[in-house]
């Protein structure tokens, strides 16, 4: 069976997402790489295929214990043997699955980094054969990252000591340009393929506030939005956890708590409640979430901010991993930062991983005063670049508010920096503009100075925004310590000389909008059968209380929405459904395949027509050729074997697929092509611009068929769907 057949006999998919193909051809060919996929992207895949396709056993190297069992259980459901070994498994239970595996009963065995260099686990790996190690989460390894873990520098030695070097390949999610150097290099990889599909996640909703009274706004944001959907609190201590939870359960919420301090067998039933849906919300520390595979969290709210911009990012990440539209909301106030400092400066760290600390922590203090679209603030964070100025499906880019004139008050805030030498922090500041009478304000004559006591008419708050705002659009410096001091760039002349004006938006602190997400296209958007939908979940929640597994282990919400759109009456209809693959089939599908004949028969309902009806006869079938033609796609087949089974030269199955694409059928055109040859094309055309494919064949080296061009055509200018 080829890679796609098992793609979609395993894991219900007609194709593979951006760069998961290439990650798993480079895997297959015994090339190392590195995946730096966004939450959500695909990246277990990539190292789950592969296994099924490479003798003996695969290792994942995670640090994720309740991931583990949420992805072997799933894993389990597909037909696909697996299994785990971290510190919750019993030593008996760990002696049996280490004879299971050294007899071969596993694809894919999940472990724990702690574990890996253990006598009995390197005594088993003598015994079997290895011919690749995933490292997920692999920004672990490096001392710079947000989530350093000191057993990841032991993975490397780990590989040294297998008999044979078997395929690295690491994951991550969360990863600047520095610590993907650190990661090749630490891991040892051998010339590794790196792919990165970018950190965007267009399905989430990103959205700043400063409210004054968070409770009171968290109360109406969740009464607005979120009744009875799936979502998570962050809260930076346990103490506002325990408090928040506790307000929550008495407004009538069902809330838990999750923080460290908890006895483990309660921070267990608080997961295990969430992760079944029995809680719709939980109150968390950053304790809780590493490996939460939910894929249903339609809100993540931080009512405190957290230590850096990676942190923020793989946190809000929980939101959408299904890829329907979610909401990740910061609520921010001036004692987070205060609170976060004293984190870094009472966490033993040395000194330049200090630094590194409060500098991290500046980058998202940024994020939240900048006007700046925060999509493109995320991005160019990890990226350096972010290639839109604007997402539209952000708060600061649908705030309607208005823009008021401050370039009064910001050459005030400057000056003042500037005459009292610059060497004073955001307080001082404030303290000297304001006309405070502090005695260390008169001690050192900043009384004297010509700024002071100009902004006698502005709050201590609306001063700190301003300056806060002035440090995250870049015309001041603030130095990254314990007390940093206030320093002015060179893009605050201008301003100075009065040459560039400075707008702030009017803050919209205390009225909780409702949902503005950009409604994306998915599954969740089908006009699906609510009632049937509730049907089909009611027996899907059934099964998994009857297994003891997550409903989402069985089915995904979005397959039941279209199982209720579509309404499938056979087994091939509902093998067409994404995410439903033969072995999920062969142990529910009949079920759900019974109940949806049996409303359908009881409602009087029928299957809707599908698109781009035929106007007549003669459309009928060339619709016809265009399905049999998509038939073949789906089997695996290269171009020249769909050729031959259809009887037709490759240019014409070339133009089925144009006419499928445009049907809104999912074709993943790059497994016909190089990615090289794609890039050459692409460079060509933009450079040439020519005008006929005769032209561009000429500009091409001889061996670029016309057939290349009219796939890289297709593949960068794919026709405009006309579904629907």
């Amino acid at each position: 069976m080829s890679k796609y057949n098992f793609l979609k006999k395993y894991f219900g998919f007609d194709k593979f997402l951006e760069g998961q193909e290439y990650l798993v051809d480079s895997i297959l060919t015994g090339r190392d790489c590195l995946g730096i996929m966004p939450t959500g992207g695909g990246k277990s895949l990539c190292y789950q295929l592969p296994a099924l396709l490479l003798p003996g056993v695969t290792i994942v190297v995670s640090p994720l214990i309740s991931l583990m069992k949420d992805q072997v259980d799933s894993l389990r459901e597909m037909g696909i043997a697996a299994t785990y070994i971290n510190s919750t498994v019993p030593n008996d239970v760990i002696y049996q699955r280490t004879r299971e595996i050294a007899a071969g009963k596993y694809k894919l065995v999940y472990v724990a980094p702690e574990r890996l260099n253990t006598n009995g686990f390197l005594n088993l790996t003598q015994r079997i054969t290895i011919p690749f190690v995933a490292v997920d989460e692999a920004h672990c390894i490096s001392q710079w990252g947000h989530d350093f873990r000191p057993s990841y520098a032991q993975i490397p030695l780990f590989i040294e000591n297998l008999s044979k070097r078997p395929v690295v390949a690491a994951f991550t999610a969360t990863a600047t340009k520095h610590i993907i150097k650190d990661i090749k290099f630490l891991l040892h990889l051998n010339q590794p393929l790196e792919i990165s599909t970018g950190f965007d996640r267009p399905n989430l909703f990103y959205r700043v506030i400063k409210p004054q009274d968070k409770f009171k706004y968290i109360l109406q944001y969740l009464k607005d939005n979120y009744q009875h959907e799936s979502g998570i609190i962050y809260c930076s201590t346990r103490k506002t956890v325990e408090s928040l939870t506790q307000k929550l359960q008495e407004q009538g919420f069902r809330v838990e708590g999750y923080h460290g301090a908890m006895d483990a067998e309660v921070r267990k039933r608080a997961q295990e409640n969430f992760m079944f849906d029995k809680t719709q919300i939980i109150v968390a520390t950053n304790a809780f979430g590493m490996g939460i595979d939910k894929p249903d969290v339609r809100f993540v709210v931080h009512y405190n901010m957290p230590k850096n911009m990676e942190a923020y990012y793989q946190e809000a990440g929980r939101a959408g991993r299904d890829g329907n539209s979610s909401e990740c909301l910061l609520l921010y106030s001036p004692s987070d930062i205060v609170k976060q400092k004293l984190i870094i400066s009472s966490s033993g760290s040395d000194e330049v991983r200090e630094q590194l600390q409060y500098n991290n922590l500046q980058h998202l203090v940024n994020y939240c005063h900048t006007n700046d679209c925060l999509r493109k603030v995320i991005i160019e964070y990890f990226e350096g670049e972010a290639g839109v100025e604007k997402c539209n499906n952000c708060g600061n880019c649908l705030d309607q508010s208005e823009l008021i004139d401050v370039t009064v008050k910001a050459q005030k805030i400057l000056s003042c920096i500037y005459k009292s030498g610059q060497r004073f922090g955001v307080r001082m500041i404030i303290n000297i503009l304001r006309g405070s009478k502090e005695k260390r304000i008169l001690q050192q004559g900043l009384d004297q100075i010509s700024t002071y006591a100009l902004m006698t008419d502005s709050t201590v708050g609306e001063v700190r925004e301003l300056i806060m705002t002035l440090i995250a659009e870049g015309y001041i410096y603030m130095t990254a310590d314990s007390y940093p001091v206030l320093k002015l760039l060179e893009s605050a002349k201008p301003i100075l000389k009065g040459k560039q004006a400075i707008y702030l938006k009017q803050a919209r602190l205390n009225i909780p909008p409702k949902s503005e997400k950009k409604q994306l296209k998915s599954a969740a958007n089908l006009a699906y059968n609510q009632e049937l939908f509730t049907e089909l979940a009611a027996l899907r929640s059934t099964i998994g209380a009857a297994k003891n597994i997550p409903n989402y282990i069985i089915f995904h919400n979005s397959a039941l929405q279209a199982m209720a759109y579509y309404l499938p009456a056979t087994k091939e209809e509902m093998l067409q459904i994404k995410g439903i693959g033969e072995k999920k089939y062969e142990s529910y599908g009949q079920q759900f395949l019974d109940l949806i004949v049996q409303f359908c028969a009881t409602n009087n309902l029928t299957a809707p027509a599908p698109t781009d009806t035929a106007k007549d006869s003669s459309d009928q079938v060339k619709t016809d050729r265009y399905q049999l033609t998509y038939q073949q796609y789906l089997q695996g087949k290269s171009l020249k074997e769909i050729a031959q089974a259809r009887e037709l030269t490759i240019s014409t199955i070339i133009s089925h697929f144009h006419k499928c694409l445009e049907r809104g059928y999912s074709i993943d055109l790059t497994r016909y092509l190089s990615q090289q040859k794609l890039d050459h094309i692409s460079t060509v055309t933009q450079q040439h611009h020519p005008q006929s494919l005769k032209q561009l064949k000429e500009l091409l080296p001889a061996a670029y068929t016309y057939n290349d061009i009219k796939l890289a055509q297709l593949i960068l200018q794919p026709p405009q769907s006309q579904e629907g």
